[in-house]
């Protein structure tokens, strides 16, 4: 358990000033799905999967977090 906590730690901390654009919320819930795919003894591909779509997912939605800005 402590190793996914540090892997999520490793995935996740680059990502958090980024947070502006979709890809970049998907790349979290990604990490973040598999991280409690893993801790919860589940496929961590399909933890991931619908991580990253939750990620992707939250762009419209006011979250605290900066809104999403196409990169177009």
């Amino acid at each position: 358990m402590q190793k996914s906590l540090i892997a999520f730690a490793l995935l996740v901390l680059p990502l958090a000033g980024c947070m502006q654009d979709p890809a970049s919320r998907g790349m979290a819930g990604a990490a973040a799905g598999a991280l409690v795919a893993d801790a919860l003894d589940e496929n961590m591909l399909a933890g991931a999967a619908l991580g990253g779509l939750a990620g992707l997912a939250t762009c419209g939605i006011e979250l605290g977090l900066p809104p999403c800005r196409s990169r177009y």
